[in-house]
């Protein structure tokens, strides 16, 4: 007997890629059900090659789902995962609502995949920030190897991340200066099209944002609490893919080629990294692909045993939709979860 999976946010930009992934991966699904708002019931979803029709939220009955993948906002899921985790069906969370909830486990399988068994405490299981789950699967092989103390990112974040309007908002401003048009923002603070702009999500009193205050503690909480995180967070006029500039101070000696051998063997990571023209990933190329694509691996000469590296990943694949078919798979490959009669 197959699982009974349900998608809440089926329509979004990330629903719909779990809809694909769950495919492409064979996912041992007996009953995929697409959900989301009531003004997208009826509509069409893909998945494979098949075609199904999206269901409400509000008047679905979980009582014989087992897993929900949800990827619906903040607001729905503080409001729907409890719920519907009451029912007996596990949540794997695609927000920001559940990740520094202390009874939440925060996975990506690459590097804890042991914490998941936390989940029965209130079954529910966080996906973490598109942006620190890519930089820790690169990290995670590094820390075994020689321990970090401290790093300083700079993200250059995808349009993508902030959803069908951010992607909208690009292309409509780019017309617009290619033809001279007025320019009008509305969901950035200021003109995306040929810019970057340094500010992703709120402002907080110490003057960082709430983006740049998740990588750090989502970080600590996956892979060691005494690492030292400093991040700025930087939108690009890209539309898929998130790329990293990380500065990394180790405890002990490591090699740039070290770390490349390190890396070449880690799960879920590629290492493009030659020293010469097109030698390394961009956005661009990593758009669609499962990988956390590392490059740029080079020592930091101005501290003791520091590195520089780059990194780049699909935000929408392994930072969001993949991640949280991978979560679900793991509750499956360590028999943590089996279908209901």
């Amino acid at each position: 007997m197959g699982f009974k999976v349900a998608i809440v946010g089926a329509t979004g930009n990330v629903g719909t890629e779990m809809l694909s992934i769950l495919a492409e991966r064979d996912f041992p699904a007996e009953t995929i059900v697409p959900l989301a708002s009531r003004k997208s019931q009826g509509r069409e979803v893909s998945y494979g090659d098949r075609t199904l029709k999206v269901k409400a939220l509000d008047n679905y009955d979980f009582a014989d789902t087992d897993i929900v993948l949800m990827s619906a906002g903040g607001d729905m899921s503080k409001e729907w995962a409890p719920k519907i985790a009451k029912q007996g069906c596990v949540v794997i969370d695609n927000s920001s609502a559940f990740r520094y909830d202390i009874d939440v486990p925060l996975i990506v399988p690459e590097v804890n995949p042991d914490a998941i068994v936390g989940f029965t405490k209130r079954n529910i299981i966080a996906n973490p920030n598109c942006s620190t789950a890519q930089l820790v699967v690169a990290l995670k092989p590094l820390h075994d190897f020689a321990k970090i103390k401290r790093i300083v990112v700079s993200t250059y974040q995808s349009v993508s991340g902030g959803g069908k309007d951010a992607m909208d908002e690009l292309f409509n401003q780019t017309r617009a200066v290619l033809v001279n048009d007025r320019i009008d923002s509305h969901f950035f603070t200021k003109r995306i099209a040929y810019n970057v702009i340094p500010h992703i999500d709120d402002f907080m009193e110490d003057g960082y944002t709430k983006e740049e205050w998740k990588v750090l503690a989502e970080t600590k909480k996956m892979l060691d609490k005494n690492i030292k995180v400093t991040c700025t967070a930087v939108r690009v006029p890209v539309y898929v893919g998130h790329a990293e500039s990380v500065n990394i101070e180790f405890e002990n000696e490591i090699t740039a080629d070290e770390a490349r051998d390190i890396l070449r063997e880690a799960p879920g990571c590629l290492v493009v990294d030659k020293h010469e023209d097109g030698g390394y990933m961009t956005p661009y190329e990593c758009a669609g692909e499962d990988a956390t694509y590392i490059s740029r691996i080079r020592e930091d000469a101005t501290v003791e045993n520091g590195l520089n590296i780059w990194i780049v990943s699909d935000n929408l694949r392994k930072g969001a939709a993949l991640n949280t078919v991978q979560i679900a798979e793991l509750l499956i490959e360590r028999k943590l979860i089996s279908p209901k009669a």
